[in-house]
Order: C-alpha cells, then sequence, then structure tokens
C-alpha cells in the first residue's frame, strides 16, 4: 500500500498590511492527524476514520473523505473543533480522498488534503446477473443471484440500493426478493417493446456486515423486441397469437386433461427444442399404466421447470380445439407448433386461461412473477417497504416435461 500523503498547497503571505483572512488557505499539514498513519496510509474498514487536532494547534471546521466512486463518508464533528469521526462504514480495498479545513489561533483557514487506502475484504458478496445479454420479449424479468444469504431488513436496504437498472425508454419498475440469495426485478407493466435495459452492482467495497464486503460482478446489457403475446383458452379451445396488440393468428389446441390440468395464469417462455423425448415416468406416472407415454415431441417451447410446453403433438390432432387431452402440455398440430416456435423467444408471454388447474406459482417453477399484482410485488422491496421482514419463498422445481 502506498503511504498516506498530503498534497502540498501553497501558504499565502499576508504581509504588506493586507487581511490574513483573504490570502489562501495555509498548509494545515502539522496541526491535525489522521489514524491511518500509524498503519503506513491503510485502515482496517471495520474501524473508523479519525481525523483530530493536535493539543493547542488548529481547530477542524470541516472534514470530507470521499473513495474513487465518489461515495463520502458520513461523519461528525466535536463541538470544540477537535475530533471528527465517521459514523458510515468504510468500503473495503478502496482508496480515499480526505479533504480537512482547519482555523487558527488567529481564525485564519487551513487546508489538507490526504490519500488512504483500506484493507481489501477477505470475504466479497458478488452478484450474478441474468438473463444472459441479448434480445428477449417483453416479459423477461432480471434475477440478481447473490454468493452470499442477506437476511437483515437493514442490509437488503444496501444491497438492493446497489443494484442499479437503467431503461430506455425510462420505465416504473422494483425489485423483489425471493429468497436471501435471489432477487428479481420487473417493470409495474410489460417492458415496452424496443427497449434497451442495463443493470450494474455498485456494491464493490461496500460493507455488508461485519467481514463481508461487496465485490465487482459483471453487468448486463439486454434489450427488448416486439410485444408478443398468447392467450391460450383451454375453455375454447383456441390459442390467439398477439403480436404488439394485434391477432396475427389462431390456433386449435388442447391442455391438460383431468388430473393433469395445465397450470392458469401468465408464464414466460423459458427456451425451444426442437426436438424433446418425453417420458410419462418424468412425471411420476407408473410403467405400463392408461397415462403412461414415451413419445418423440418437435417444435418444443418451454414453459416451466417442471415440464408444460407448447408443441407438436400429432396424436391428437382430432382433439385439437375440441377436447382437453393431455398432461398438461399444451398441443397443436405439428405445422402449427413450428410456426409458435419459429415466432417466439426467450422473454415472450403465454397465458393460459380458464383451465381448471391450479395457478402459476410467482416464482419456483420458471417465471410466473407477472402473476403477481404491483402492490404485491414492492412490499417484496427491501427499499420500497423498508418494514419488509423477507420476500417470497422460491425454489427450483425440477425439468419433467408434460405431454
Amino acid at each position: 500500500m502506498a503511504p498516506l500523503t498530503a498534497a502540498g498547497l501553497a501558504a499565502c503571505s499576508s504581509g504588506g498590511g493586507k487581511d490574513p483572512l483573504a490570502g489562501s488557505p495555509y498548509q494545515a499539514g502539522d496541526g491535525v492527524a489522521v489514524n491511518a498513519v500509524g498503519s503506513g496510509g491503510t485502515l482496517d474498514p471495520d474501524k473508523p476514520l479519525e481525523v483530530t487536532a493536535k493539543d493547542g494547534g488548529d481547530a477542524l471546521t470541516d472534514v470530507l473523505a470521499t473513495d474513487v466512486a465518489g461515495r463520502a463518508l458520513r461523519g461528525e464533528l466535536s463541538a470544540d473543533g477537535q475530533r471528527w469521526r465517521s459514523t458510515s462504514p468504510l468500503a473495503a480495498g478502496v482508496r480515499y480522498t480526505v479533504s480537512i479545513s482547519t482555523e487558527n489561533g488567529e481564525g485564519a483557514p487551513g487546508r489538507r488534503v490526504l490519500h488512504f487506502e483500506t484493507k481489501p475484504a477477505g470475504k466479497k458478496l458478488t452478484v450474478a446477473f441474468g438473463p444472459k445479454q441479448g434480445r428477449y420479449g417483453v416479459g423477461q424479468p432480471i434475477t440478481a443471484e447473490l454468493s452470499h444469504r442477506v437476511k437483515s431488513p437493514a442490509q437488503r436496504d444496501l444491497v438492493e440500493r446497489a443494484l442499479k437498472v437503467r431503461t430506455k425508454p425510462w420505465t416504473e419498475g422494483a425489485w423483489h426478493w425471493v429468497d436471501g440469495k435471489e432477487l428479481h426485478y420487473r417493470p409495474r407493466d410489460y417492458w415496452p417493446a424496443h427497449a434497451t435495459v442495463r443493470v450494474h452492482s455498485a456494491l464493490e467495497g461496500l460493507k455488508v456486515r461485519k467481514g463481508l464486503y461487496g465485490g465487482s460482478s459483471k453487468p448486463l446489457s439486454m434489450s427488448t423486441g416486439d410485444r408478443v403475446e398468447a392467450v391460450a383458452d383451454a375453455g375454447s379451445l383456441e390459442m390467439k397469437f398477439k403480436k404488439n396488440g394485434k391477432v396475427v393468428k389462431s390456433f386449435p389446441i388442447t391442455t391438460g386433461k383431468s388430473g393433469f390440468e395445465t397450470r392458469n395464469g401468465i408464464k414466460v417462455v423459458l427456451g425451444r427444442e426442437s426436438f424433446v423425448r418425453m417420458t410419462s415416468g418424468s412425471i411420476g406416472i407408473a410403467a405400463g399404466s392408461s397415462d403412461s407415454y414415451d413419445l418423440p415431441v418437435h417444435w418444443a417451447t418451454r414453459l416451466t421447470n417442471s415440464g408444460e410446453y407448447v408443441h407438436g403433438a400429432p396424436w391428437s390432432t382430432g382433439d385439437q380445439g375440441v377436447s382437453n387431452v393431455s398432461h398438461g402440455c399444451t398441443g397443436m398440430s405439428t405445422e402449427d407448433a413450428r410456426w409458435f416456435f419459429d415466432n417466439v423467444r426467450q422473454g415472450d408471454l403465454v397465458e393460459h386461461v380458464n383451465t381448471a388447474g391450479e395457478d402459476m406459482a410467482p416464482f419456483g417453477n420458471g417465471f410466473g412473477d407477472w402473476n403477481m399484482e404491483w402492490k404485491d410485488w414492492v412490499k417484496g422491496s427491501a427499499v420500497q417497504n423498508e418494514a419488509q421482514q423477507g420476500g417470497a419463498q422460491g425454489g427450483t422445481a425440477r425439468l419433467r416435461p408434460q405431454v
């Protein structure tokens, strides 16, 4: 580490009968002391920064300490001007500039500017943002996976404030704590079509709790395409495909039959697979039973981690538009499934209505984020609801194809 250094300012003469207070501040180098000096210009970030005036010397009038990111330390100056002490945590592994203003016994102002570094953190909190850089549908949430669990409201508030989201055009949105290690960000409504979204972490160096400081994290840049929404009605057995608000195509479909009902609600396209082998054993159906199957499936668009797809189902074309006979997926002709496959991307929206199934959960089975009302979503934000004790709990379901 570089030793603590003072940036010299030339002292001005007060001779010639001029008012001594009218000159530039004198160099107050010997009249003040900083606790970083004793450690060779470094300071433990778990300790406060202290600036003191030497006995019988100058009085402190102001202290400003900032790190390289421009973040200022809060602090308190004693009533007698003899001591200043930081009251907010120092960042770890960063360089600080300290500007000290003083006043001597004659009332003349002094100035000292110095630098010191804090010791690097032993344990770092990093953030992995998702999805990967690219273009997505207007329903794609942003995810932030933390390297360490964060529980207390104050710590969550600090972390959340450091996760910066910038959109063009501007779009109202908020973070929601899924659990102590995962956050999701979404707008009040869907993203605008053809928007740009940039996300980065400003946590580096910040003290989260004793022994844990923010580390560097890779930023995220993504954009959105057209607004694509498909509404699958299990009552009318029809899917309507909308692009930028206009219905451009309709398909006859079949959805989950009794005992295997498709979930109601809004789902986000997770990915596309041109071929999937779907077996009944993957969803717990006993081999040899009347519901068992082992099928080659083409043009499969995945909607949930547990195995709901939109896919080609040539074995049920006679039931499509007539009755619900699938094991939870949305089946259509091979030709329609390929058209759907070719015209959606990850992040596009598929909503199922009028099914007899349970509602799509907000978390834990893909992206059901849009099924939570906005007033409830912001309750999961430590910043927008500072009394929040913890977000909704989520998990990750095993991938299980359902036909």
